[in-house]
């Protein structure tokens, strides 16, 4: 499975962010986007999963069935949890949307250290915590490539050590990866590319 961006171009409230912007990611591969604030980081995240049009330049993923978007998992910076529902019946919810094939619940949720708080509601919890359960989707819900928005927001260093582990495995297993990122993750071999006053390096 390779992931092919040629040319992309990025244009948001009639103002260009990016242009020119072209890279591959291959299995096993992953890459930090860096940048400040509105550069465009999160919009290249959201053009990956088919959330939002490219002004310029197109998306191809080969060798794989289906489209580029039904192969991405994006955890966006917002948690997206439903407060009224359990912190398990969030990952139930999950599932019905995006599809299963994954880890049980119990397993996930064991994995980011929420395993005690399945049957609570999720608006309880901290902001770190619903990080985690963000988080605990990626295990619940599997794809391939997996589209990370500030992914350790929020996070303590134990919950950013499980986050690396996570990415660690999904690659070893062929999966890649992009997150856009203030802060280092230690990625090994991951691939940087930085968006600043619209141009892409």
């Amino acid at each position: 499975m390779r992931l092919t961006a040629s040319e992309l171009g990025c244009v948001r409230g009639g103002r260009p962010l990016f242009r020119g912007l072209s890279f591959e990611l291959a299995a096993g591969g992953a890459i930090t986007v860096l940048g400040p604030n509105g550069a465009g980081k999160t919009s290249l995240l959201r053009i990956i999963a088919g959330l939002l049009p490219p002004a310029e330049g197109k998306i191809v993923l080969q060798d794989a069935a289906g489209s580029v978007a039904e192969a991405c998992h994006f955890v966006g910076h917002l948690d997206a949890v439903k407060g009224a529902l359990t912190v398990s019946e969030n990952l139930d919810f999950s599932r019905a949307l995006l599809g299963g094939g994954g880890a049980p619940n119990g397993a996930a949720l064991a994995r980011l250290g929420l395993n005690a708080l399945a049957d609570l509601p999720a608006q309880v919890l901290s902001a770190g915590q619903r990080r985690r359960l963000a988080l605990a989707r990626l295990l619940a819900t599997p794809r391939p490539i997996w589209l990370l928005d500030e992914p350790t927001a929020a996070l303590d260093v134990a919950g950013k050590e499980v986050l690396v582990g996570m990415i660690d495995e999904h690659r070893a297993r062929g999966g890649m990866v992009v997150a856009a990122t203030h802060l280092e993750l230690e990625l090994e071999e991951a691939r940087e590319i930085f968006i600043s006053s619209g141009q892409a390096v």
